[in-house]
């Protein structure tokens, strides 16, 4: 089953998810940057940190563009939007 034919609030739950894990994943590589908990390089996991920023803020945007969406579906699509935005925006700008 696509992506696309999946409900709406399926969509937004996979979306949260995503994004929540993506924001972990970059301040452990953040946190790992500044105090030097592990001898690893940070490059691989913020790149999954991106990854999952990205793909967290499509699933939104998909959400959005759908037609006959809910009005409090849409209005939360939104809100996730602005917020993975400030803080891939965030992610990017502390490298």
């Amino acid at each position: 089953m696509k992506w696309t034919n999946k409900p709406d609030n399926v969509l937004l739950e996979r979306s949260f998810l995503f994004g929540i894990v993506g924001i972990i994943l970059g301040t452990l590589a953040m946190v790992n940057t500044k105090f030097h908990l592990l001898d690893a390089p940070m490059g691989p996991l913020n790149g999954v940190s991106f990854a999952l920023q990205l793909l967290a803020i499509s699933l939104a945007i998909l959400v959005l563009r759908k037609r006959k969406v809910d009005p409090d579906l849409k209005q939360k699509a939104q809100k996730m939007i602005v917020v993975l935005g400030a803080t891939f925006i965030f992610f990017i700008l502390s490298i």
